[in-house]
Formats: C-alpha cells, sequence, structure tokens
C-alpha cells in the first residue's frame, strides 16, 4: 500500500498538514463509525487504528495510512468503523478539506484513488 508521505513533495506535505488538526487520540476510541456520512478523514501519524465491520476487525492500519478518505471519494456512508488500537497521534480533516486537497494536489488525489481501489467493499 502506498502511503502518502511517498507520494508528495515536501511541499505538498507541508501543504497538507496545514489543511488538517493535529490530535492525540487515546486507545479505544472511535475515530468513525459504519454506516454514517462521511464528513472526515485521519493521516494517522504515530499509533495504530482496528478497521472494524460488524465489530469484528478486518485490518490494521498505522503511520502514513489515512482511514475515512473511502466514504468522501464514493460519496457514500462510511463501510466500516475505526477505533484506535493504541493511543493515535492524527491529523484530522473535514470532507472539505480532502477535497481541496483532492482539487489542488494531483498526487494527494491520486494516492487516495489508489487507496481507496485498493480496500475491499462491502458485500
Amino acid at each position: 500500500m502506498t502511503h502518502i508521505a511517498d507520494s508528495l513533495t515536501p511541499r505538498e506535505l507541508r501543504r497538507m498538514h496545514a489543511e488538517g488538526t493535529r490530535l492525540t487520540v487515546p486507545q479505544g476510541w472511535s475515530l468513525i463509525w459504519e454506516r454514517t456520512p462521511a464528513d472526515k478523514a485521519y493521516l494517522i501519524v504515530a499509533g495504530e487504528v482496528s478497521i472494524q465491520r460488524d465489530h469484528v476487525e478486518v485490518a490494521r492500519l498505522g503511520p502514513g495510512d489515512v482511514v475515512g478518505e473511502m466514504a468522501i471519494v464514493n460519496h457514500k456512508l462510511r463501510t466500516a468503523t475505526v477505533v484506535a488500537a493504541t493511543p493515535l497521534e492524527v491529523v484530522h480533516f473535514t470532507a472539505e478539506a480532502v477535497e481541496q486537497l483532492s482539487e489542488q494536489i494531483p498526487a494527494f488525489r491520486e494516492v487516495l484513488a489508489q487507496t481507496a481501489s485498493g480496500r475491499l467493499a462491502p458485500a
């Protein structure tokens, strides 16, 4: 899987971080809930998240991964719940920020599209 940082220039990374809000999230906290509207996404800076469908873990993601972008990119409801498996440092993006970054930074849009297409859709 391609991480955002691997595909962006240092200037693009600074721009991306400037559009978001850095947060610390405690272990066990849910960032995103299954079957809810797409209103935010997160870049994981440190720690791991558990991706769950119907309360069953289907994946773990860590530093450099983005979560929450699939529903924004695809204009759909959330397909999974995202829970902090460890304490986290993340950059929080509103849906508007994700859409703006996608328009202004082609590499950002391409990585999100690749990531979204590479993840399993619900059955």
